[in-house]
């Protein structure tokens, strides 16, 4: 325990009301008030403002700066969006006032979660972000962090999976690409999301699963896949969700189970323009991050917006002036007799001209492309590989997005984009011929994408004049300025093709998103193209290069279009590092 502080006589204090000693991290303000002497930590909890400056009355310590309230006794603020004041203990021996300079009540791990649930039940920005800080600064597992949204928001929004977790999903899986702030930042705007997304939803209360008797033989779960199937072909999400608990119940593993959910997402074309497909493989990867806890409700929270979900074979564009709906059910019903191919044949890449299909997936034919996709798998290439290409031919369609076109159309190849990238990130984790119908979904999507690229944004060619890729913090520059897309591109191509550091540039970009009022979209464009970009990666082939470059620069026009905004959102972030810190917001 720390050795005791000499304060000063009680009648000095007495006649003064108020002293400041060292002590703690910011001072201690030593208080008499109403015939008793308190201590408390001198920098209010909310914004830092000195205490020994507010004002005491009935035994309440007010802030002057913001008006928050604090019990002198126990240091409980009045105000969720403050926090507790730390109080220390006081003795008075013989006329004199002695304190011992080590709070009560420390703060630890379980109150920062605790206040971090506090933060997302009020949806108060600044409580999660101090909250955040505070985990991150004390190394907790970033997925431990994230499980406290998504057991809030998978519970307390009756309408499900949304907006809000697939944003958190999504910036869990950058964080290896972020400096330190940037992690908080992104922890942090996920987790506003959810609030956001969250508040005033209500609570979702699961159902039970089917009644399983003991002395009766059990559903197999190839069956209750069959109930489930027919549950979401009626819209019938009640039923669905029974006999989904009924198969966790029942030892399903988190594989059939995906099987199953994907078979009956996959049964409709482009369900809800993509986002579908994208909810559930944001769901999985929680899951997996999570190692299965909260499953039945990270899982049955998917369900709820299938109720009224669109189906895009019942739209028009997918049926006039080009019927797609035809030879896609057509290939599907012969899908089934192909072997699927986890992976590559050992001569699949000699019979498969990748080039040419992707020139085939960013043409006019529609049903060429199916028979082409088709011909593919016949020879042995593999779904996940084509979803690969599906997805590079997608982001081809971002990259070459013209400025001309309505700004609203932005979404519209950023959905083909991440539903694309949903479908060949569920494709790695699981391969099945009801799965593999996506990247024709996805395929029928980057055509009818098309005229969006006429005219089409020209790919900048890199200056060879530069010597060097220069600081990458000049994007977020070039990023302060509206309409900076092309240029954006520009910038991008001359930083790396002139030895420019990739690794420092996507934490730049990262923090060129993080910054920002981002709307969904962006969170979804940031987190694709990063994950695509490290797939690309991994091999060393024209190809390769190509879909590198591409990426990069869609997802750089995609961020400068949508960028700058008010940036108030980051900016409660960056209030709650600096003052953990220590440091001043009051001064200058």
């Amino acid at each position: 325990m720390s050795e005791k502080v000499y304060i000063c006589s009680e009648k000095q204090l007495k006649d003064e009301g108020v002293k400041v000693v060292k002590g703690g991290k910011h001072g201690i303000a030593v208080i008499y008030h109403e015939k008793s002497i308190y201590a408390v930590d001198n920098r209010c909890p909310h914004l830092g403002f000195p205490l020994h400056m507010g004002s005491s009355c009935d035994g309440i310590l007010t802030c002057h700066w913001h008006h928050a309230r604090f019990d002198l006794k126990s240091g409980g603020t009045l105000d969720p969006w403050a926090d507790d004041v730390p109080t220390y203990p006081v003795e008075v021996k013989d006329g004199e006032v002695w304190i011992i300079p080590e709070p009560i009540d420390k703060q630890t791990v379980v109150k920062l979660k605790k206040r971090l649930k506090d933060g997302l039940e009020q949806n108060i920005r600044l409580v999660i972000a101090k909250a955040v800080v505070g985990l991150v600064e004390a190394e907790v597992d970033p997925n431990d962090i994230a499980n406290t949204g998504v057991e809030f928001g998978t519970k307390h929004r009756w309408n499900g999976w949304g907006s809000g977790l697939t944003i958190l999903t999504a910036m869990s899986n950058i964080l290896p690409y972020l400096d330190k702030n940037g992690k908080i930042l992104a922890l942090y705007q996920g987790l506003v999301h959810v609030a956001r997304d969250s508040a005033g939803k209500g609570t979702r209360f699961l159902l039970d699963p089917l009644p399983l008797n003991i002395e009766n033989e059990q559903p197999e779960i190839s069956q209750l896949a069959k109930w489930y199937r027919k549950n979401i072909e009626v819209r019938d999400v009640q039923g669905a969700e029974r006999v989904l608990l009924t198969a966790i119940k029942l030892g399903a593993t988190t594989e059939q189970v995906s099987d199953m959910m994907m078979a009956a997402i996959t049964d409709h074309f482009y369900m809800n323009i993509g986002h579908t497909l994208d909810f559930h493989n944001k769901a999985f990867e929680m899951t997996s991050k999570l190692q299965d806890e909260n499953r039945e409700y990270i899982l049955t929270s998917l369900l709820p917006e299938l109720s009224d979900a669109s189906r895009s074979e019942e739209s028009h564009s997918w049926q006039a002036p080009v019927n797609l709906v035809e030879p896609l059910q057509k290939a599907f019903s012969t899908l089934g007799n192909i072997e699927i191919k986890e992976e590559d044949g050992k001569h699949s890449s000699g019979l498969v001209d990748e080039d040419k299909v992707l020139k085939q997936l960013l043409s006019d034919d529609p049903v060429s492309t199916v028979e082409m996709l088709m011909e593919a798998l016949q020879k042995g290439k593999s779904p996940v590989r084509l979803a690969q290409l599906v997805t590079l031919a997608a982001a081809e369609r971002v990259a070459r997005f013209h400025v001309q076109n309505d700004f609203r159309d932005w979404d519209t190849v950023l959905h083909t984009f991440t539903h694309a990238h949903a479908v060949h990130q569920a494709l790695r984790r699981s391969t099945t011929p009801e799965l593999t119908r996506a990247i024709f979904h996805g395929a029928m999507s980057i055509y009818l994408d098309r005229f969006l690229n006429i005219p089409s944004a020209r790919i900048p060619v890199a200056d060879k004049c530069l010597q060097q890729g220069g600081d990458p913090k000049a994007f977020l520059e070039l990023l302060d300025k509206q309409q900076q897309t092309d240029e954006a591109a520009k910038w991008v191509v001359n930083y790396l093709d002139n030895g420019g550091d990739l690794k420092e540039f996507f934490n730049v970009l990262g923090h060129a998103l993080l910054r920002e009022n981002a709307e969904f979209h962006t969170f979804q464009m940031y987190e694709a193209a990063i994950m695509e970009h490290r797939l690309w990666q991994e091999e060393e082939s024209e190809i390769a290069m190509r879909a590198r470059q591409t990426i990069i620069i869609a997802v750089s026009r995609y961020l400068a279009a949508h960028a700058p905004t008010s940036r108030n959102t980051s900016h409660t972030a960056k209030i709650a590092i600096r003052l953990h810190r220590g440091e001043k917001l009051f001064e200058e």
